[in-house]
């Protein structure tokens, strides 16, 4: 029988004073990977914000499993985070350690060659002692997995993991998604590309500030739904018509 990690029970959430997301129910399931897809605007990364704990409900609930609260791994947006701070690479991996060992336990011998694995398990062996800032975004990317894979979290929470890389990255990244998949994690992903959705995410929540559809990836990424989230994106921007080329392909 299949467990609930997170249930979300008539949410609703608003970002900045205005609406964000409305009326979402239904859950994510314990070992389940998820993208989490839409139009621009459309409460993906609110909902990811809820998730993480940063932006509490306006209504309704989100009910997170005991074994999972305060065990999440969280993976912002690139853009969000400022690359020109002096720090070294092989720093940047070790704050994967401060949930289990705390910020301001020493660094050991035993954990730094820990952050070295992590950094070979993701194709950047051998660059520990290098700035961030000399880093390309794909490499940047690798970096921020590697803390994550420190992190040994039972929930993983991604925000566009796979924007402005290359496909040799997107490649060798989404192959440790899976590798999480696999050891029964809970994975979810803001994600855009829906053509990657279809091919390595078994389930999907379409968002277009309501819920259009939720479920096995295949039920949910079929023109009827998209028309619909693309309708209702145009109803609140009429600048971004969403999902036009997925559509006129289908």
């Amino acid at each position: 029988m299949s467990t609930a990690a997170i249930t979300l029970n008539q949410l609703h959430l608003s970002w900045r004073h205005q609406p964000a997301v409305r009326d979402l129910s239904g859950s994510f399931t314990a070992g389940s990977l998820t993208a989490l897809v839409g139009p621009n605007g459309g409460g993906k990364s609110s909902l990811m914000a809820a998730l993480t704990g940063e932006l509490a409900p306006q209504q309704g609930r989100l009910h997170m499993a005991a074994s999972l609260q305060g065990r999440a791994a969280y993976l912002p947006q690139v853009s969000q985070i400022d690359r020109s701070f002096p720090v070294r690479v092989l720093d940047v991996v070790m704050l994967g350690h401060w949930g289990r060992h705390g910020a301001w336990r020493a660094a050991t011998r035993a954990r730094s060659e820990q952050a070295s694995q992590a950094l070979a398990t993701v194709g950047l062996a051998g660059v520990e002692g290098r700035s961030l800032s000399e880093l390309s975004t794909g490499q940047f990317q690798r970096v921020l997995f590697a803390r994550l894979l420190l992190q040994d979290a039972p929930l993983i929470l991604l925000d566009e993991p796979f924007a402005a890389i290359d496909a040799h990255t997107t490649a060798d990244l989404l192959a440790i998604v899976r590798r999480w998949h696999d050891e029964a994690r809970t994975v979810i992903a803001v994600l855009h590309d829906l053509d990657a959705v279809r091919r390595h995410f078994p389930q999907t929540l379409l968002l277009a500030r309501e819920p259009v559809a939720w479920g096995p990836t295949a039920e949910v990424l079929t023109p009827a739904h998209l028309r619909r989230a693309r309708s209702l994106s145009e109803r609140w921007d009429r600048r971004t018509p969403w999902a036009a080329d997925h559509l006129a392909a289908a």
